[in-house]
């Protein structure tokens, strides 16, 4: 009995801890973990919320870049941080892929992580280095079959959206791609300026100023419609694989057990941000459609995906992952 009443007492008192904290977060430094290589497109995001949420917070918000096993070192660390609201995991959607890739994971991707918001929804390009004959998609499908087994395309990792999307692709039109790995965006991109690799589905924001600039050509756009930004682009269903639609999305996510008062102002915050002027002007720029959901919505949509996604692995014969 007596150990009974310790034991109440002492979740009293880290309750009542708990929400001593939510009521004067933010109190201390908060960092967004990214879990890719500085350069790329979350990268990239992650660091102008970063920016805007110093300014309105008080707090400094640090970005860390934490890549490896797909994005899974980074979602393991932050699902054993402290659930505390300062420490922020900005990913995308391949985080819904995880489950249906790996045979094990270190951290249950819907246990142990909270979604918070989805910040916005990203368009995914295939592109091509500009020596190579095809100029359209329909085009690229009809150099595969003619040369099987000749092309390459680079990724930046076994199972992300772009990875994903790659695999989609090959399975919906019957042809055949070797893979080349690199470490993210901004190698991948040079690596196909240079020629080093033909092919790759890359996200729209790293990808345009290298394709206005002509050192990289556009082939399709692989969601279901063309974009503003690039409206001479036609979309891969446009260019002979009806139907394809593969589109990403960035968003945050804290570890369970975080204050829902904290998760609720860290998505008032982030919303905010995407609001003001300046950062949909970038946005627009980048091709990133603004969402700002709220964490139940996001919710919703995540576990909405996993599902999509087990399907998607299964149909495309991806083998798992160790």
């Amino acid at each position: 009995m007596r150990r009974f009443a310790i034991l109440v007492a002492c979740a009293i008192v880290l309750l009542g801890t708990v929400s001593a904290q939510a009521e004067t977060y933010p109190s201390k430094p908060i960092r967004i973990v990214v879990p890719f290589v500085a350069g790329g497109a979350v990268d990239l995001l992650a660091r102008i919320m970063g920016q805007k949420l110093t300014e309105t917070l008080g707090q400094p918000v640090i970005v860390e870049n934490r890549p490896g096993a797909g994005g899974n070192t980074a979602a393991d660390m932050v699902a054993k941080s402290p659930p505390d609201g300062y420490t922020i995991f900005q990913t995308t959607n391949g985080l819904a892929i995880s489950p249906a890739l790996y045979r094990k994971l270190p951290f249950d991707p819907v246990e142990d992580l909270v979604p918070v918001t989805q910040l916005v929804a990203s368009q995914l390009l295939l592109v091509a280095t500009p020596s190579l004959p095809a100029k359209t998609t329909a085009e690229l499908i009809t150099l595969a079959k003619a040369k099987p087994g000749t092309l390459n395309y680079g990724m930046t990792g076994v199972g992300n959206p772009l990875h994903l999307t790659m695999e989609m692709l090959m399975h919906a039109a019957g042809v055949k791609f070797q893979a080349i790995p690199y470490r993210g965006d901004a190698p991948l991109n040079t690596a196909l300026i240079a020629g080093e690799v033909q092919l790759a589905v890359v996200p729209f924001a790293t990808a345009k100023p290298n394709i206005e600039s002509g050192r990289l050509r556009a082939l399709g756009i692989a969601g279901a419609k063309r974009s503003p930004s690039l409206p001479d682009v036609p979309t891969i269903a446009e260019s002979g694989v009806p139907g394809f639609d593969s589109t990403s999305w960035q968003g945050w996510f804290v570890p369970a057990g975080t204050p829902r008062k904290v998760i609720a102002l860290i998505q008032r915050e982030a919303a905010k941000a995407l609001k003001m002027p300046d950062v949909r002007a970038r946005m627009d720029a980048l091709a990133n459609e603004v969402v700002g959901s709220t964490p139940d919505e996001f919710a919703v949509r995540y576990k909405a995906d996993l599902a999509r996604f087990a399907k998607i692995v299964k149909d495309a014969g991806i083998p798992q992952q160790n």
